[in-house]
């Protein structure tokens, strides 16, 4: 079995990103060996999506020690995706045989990494929105309970059908897409528990692909080989490390590699790829810039001693015009700091008045 130290690497790069954020595992790993490595699309996914099976009970175990796994929702979850990863395999094979069925495949990884990249950012807005409203509820002296866990089966049952089929296909999805469903659904869970329950969810659903792949896709050892000796050992780092790190950071870069590798592998050139990326960055990071400084309510800028008003005008006015992005890197790397602490600051206050009231 021959082990490549290239594969290894990448592998490493890719695993240390998913212990970091806990997402990108198959959007990452496909397209780094399709387009760096040159391995077939269908090859590359069959071994992405073996060597996830052995990934992703890591921190699933994790999340079902600490109980933060909704085990109702995983099952209704894996009723659609076991079965619908399965087939996806087949219906990989009715695109054609050969050259045409690997063309098809890039084809549909490049749609489905530009999904996966436009459900990163849903979900980050969305965690900002659920934070901020939390985090108001408690400085308001109200508990912010959003009522008890219903499930809705229907509904529940067609994302894990959706969701499996696209996974089974491309080895995407499970992490990214899946996840921000649930988010629209399930209001009323906390984001541990969504991030826990996806995790389990997830390992029905690659173990069913997996085997699909096995069988009738076009898995190779060697090269599964390779993927896990790099990515097991970068998971571990990844996490050991993610709490030191500044998650608004990291995320945007993977949305935006994402972007790159779909346009990649939609067949885009180089140069129309750079500047069309460029253009995203000019563009994307002052934008979320705003939508992060406009939920932060007013007392923190009062607190901070900051403008909410100025920050906000400085990126929003200045992102259509590609300017935005020096407002924006200064904002994550100066005001955001001080609305966080500033944040805290409220949070602590508002303990304290409620400690004395007891008394």
């Amino acid at each position: 079995m021959h082990i490549d130290l290239g594969v290894a690497l990448a592998g490493l790069i890719v695993g240390f990103t998913v212990g970091l954020t806990g997402m990108g595992g198959g959007a990452l790993m496909t397209p780094v060996l399709v387009l760096l490595f040159k391995i077939q699309p269908l090859a590359a996914v069959s071994s992405d999506l073996v060597a996830a099976v052995i990934m992703k009970p890591i921190g699933g175990s994790v999340h079902a020690r600490r109980g933060t796994v909704n085990w109702r929702l995983v099952r209704w979850l894996a009723v659609g995706s076991i079965p619908a990863a399965f087939m996806g395999v087949f219906v990989l094979k009715s695109l054609g045989n050969g050259d045409q069925v690997q063309s098809r495949l890039k084809t549909l990884l490049g749609v489905v990494l530009l999904m996966a990249a436009g459900s990163m950012a849903i979900k980050g807005v969305l965690q900002i929105r659920r934070d901020r409203r939390q985090q108001a509820d408690v400085e308001a002296g109200r508990s912010g309970d959003p009522g008890p866990f219903r499930l809705k089966p229907i509904p529940t049952l067609a994302i894990g059908l959706a969701g499996g089929l696209i996974v089974g296909m491309t080895s995407v999805g499970s992490g990214s897409l899946i996840i921000v469903a649930l988010i629209f659904l399930y209001p009323m869970l906390s984001m541990r528990q969504l991030v826990g329950t996806d995790l389990v969810q997830a390992i029905p659903l690659v173990a069913s692909a997996a085997l699909a792949h096995i069988l009738f896709g076009d898995f190779r050892l060697s090269l599964t080989a390779s993927v896990l000796l790099g990515s097991v050992p970068g998971v571990y780092i990844g996490a050991r490390v993610s709490s030191r790190t500044r998650d608004s950071v990291i995320r945007p870069a993977l949305v935006v590699v994402l972007v790159a590798s779909a346009m990649k592998l939609l067949g885009m050139s180089t140069g129309a790829m750079g500047v069309t990326v460029l253009a995203f960055v000019l563009v994307g990071l002052p934008a979320w810039g705003a939508i992060d400084a406009a939920a932060r309510p007013e007392h923190h800028w009062e607190t901070a001693g900051l403008s909410k008003r100025g920050w906000l005008a400085l990126q929003a006015v200045g992102a259509p015009l590609g300017i935005g992005v020096v407002a924006a890197l200064a904002y994550f790397r100066s005001a955001r700091p001080k609305l966080q602490r500033a944040a805290v600051l409220s949070s602590v206050a508002v303990l304290g008045d409620e400690l004395l009231a007891r008394d």
